[in-house]
């Protein structure tokens, strides 16, 4: 005879977190300080932080316990009011009071727990804790927020930190992952993908699949920088987390068109940026694919159109004229402006990185496959041609050097 669950012993095992969980998301066996979840997106990271910090409460484990998240926001949203945040994943018979004036949530068994902003660090100095949950940590902006956790982890005879992070360069990351104290788990997003939309992840794969991004952001690679590189990951990130708040002075489309077309070609760079009236430069668009002459034409003076920008710049050492013809064919009345390389891609390309390094730069959505051609450019012999990389180049060099609008005069670089 069929025994039926009562609704009690059900609910206690709809929240029986090791019942559901992959055994990557349990906390590891020994005595460890720092459980480090380096993953990629969609792996569970946050559910995984959750339900460690309920365990530690219900258990007795820990009795004040810091929520730090990138932002106030971050860990609002995200570490306790998010689909996979705390107040969703813990049981009615041991739900948490939150108030959010206080930033605290308060256990039925008395335990607090306490949210905290990684842009202030200062808000660690002074409270003690025996557990911590910290999120995205390698996009915390100050070291100095983990160090001032650190010293206030000193109730309770061994207190834990979990830190759960889409993996990202950071030199004292790459720190902590070598600490004897610290267990470093590891996964992609693709260990959860049952869990996950089907169009998510097919579409994530098609977009990034193979690329460095896609390494880093889905298979939870640690990925270092590229000795020799004249970007960083920083320096593009830095470019990312800003955004155009000034008018655009001039905007003109790039172009590093292919010699061949066909699956084995090159691709063409289409690169669209402008120059902003506080002396910055914003990377509006990457077009950039591998397409027959007459396709890239189009889709470089389609993006001219669009933008209604000032010029077509095309790079002209490979049959000038034909570059030049091509575009006419689709607009006569197109503004183009042919340049030639006169010196190595690595010279060219060095004072525009150097933009980057002043903060003059930046990138008004995320270009993964652009991003990744910077970061990996060393310019040494051999290395594969970075047709979006050049077609970038050449964009912000014409306007940084500013060459007067209407001109039809071409230029060496």
């Amino acid at each position: 005879m069929m025994e039926v669950l009562s609704n009690r012993d059900a609910a206690t095992l709809l929240f029986d977190w090791e019942i559901w969980a992959r055994e990557k998301q349990l906390p590891p066996a020994g005595d460890w300080r720092v459980w480090l979840i380096l993953a990629g997106r969609g792996f569970g990271k946050t559910r995984t932080g959750a339900e460690w910090v309920r365990s530690a409460i219900e258990s007795g484990r820990c009795g004040r316990v810091a929520l730090v998240g990138e932002t106030a926001a971050d860990a609002r949203d995200v570490m306790v009011e998010g689909e996979s945040g705390i107040l969703r994943i813990s049981p009615p018979w041991s739900r948490p009071k939150y108030e959010p004036s206080k930033r605290r949530l308060t256990w039925p068994n008395g335990a607090i727990a306490t949210t905290f902003s990684a842009e202030d660090p200062e808000q660690l100095r002074g409270p003690q804790f025996d557990g911590a949950w910290c999120d995205e940590i390698a996009k915390w902006r100050y070291r100095d927020t983990w160090d001032n956790l650190v010293l206030g982890l000193r109730l309770g005879d061994r207190p834990q930190v979990v830190a759960t992070s889409t993996p990202r360069p950071r030199a004292w990351l790459t720190e902590l992952m070598a600490d004897p104290d610290v267990w470093v788990t590891q996964g992609g997003t693709l260990e959860n993908a049952s869990n996950l939309s089907k169009s998510f992840v097919d579409s994530v794969v098609r977009t990034y699949g193979g690329t460095r991004l896609g390494r880093q952001e889905l298979d939870g690679e640690m990925l270092t920088d590229v000795p020799g590189a004249l970007w960083s990951r920083d320096m593009v990130e830095a470019a990312r987390r800003k955004t155009v708040s000034a008018d655009p002075v001039r905007i003109v489309v790039a172009v590093d068109p292919a010699v061949s077309s066909g699956v084995n070609a090159d691709e063409t760079g289409i690169i669209a940026a402008g120059s902003l009236t506080d002396g910055t430069f914003a990377v509006f668009e990457d077009r950039s694919d591998r397409l027959s002459p007459d396709a890239w034409a189009r889709k470089a003076v389609a993006l001219y159109r669009s933008r209604q920008a000032d010029a077509i710049v095309a790079e002209g050492n490979q049959g000038g004229d034909l570059v030049r013809e091509v575009l006419r064919v689709v607009d006569p009345s197109a503004n183009i402006r042919l340049v030639h390389a006169s010196r190595g891609k690595r010279v060219r390309a060095e004072p525009i990185a150097a933009l980057y390094e002043q903060g003059r730069i930046i990138h008004a959505q995320p270009f993964p496959a652009l991003e990744d051609q910077l970061c990996s450019f060393t310019g040494a012999e051999g290395e594969q041609s970075p047709d979006r990389l050049d077609a970038l180049v050449w964009a912000l060099t014409d306007l940084a050097s500013g060459p007067a609008f209407g001109s039809s005069r071409e230029f060496l670089i």
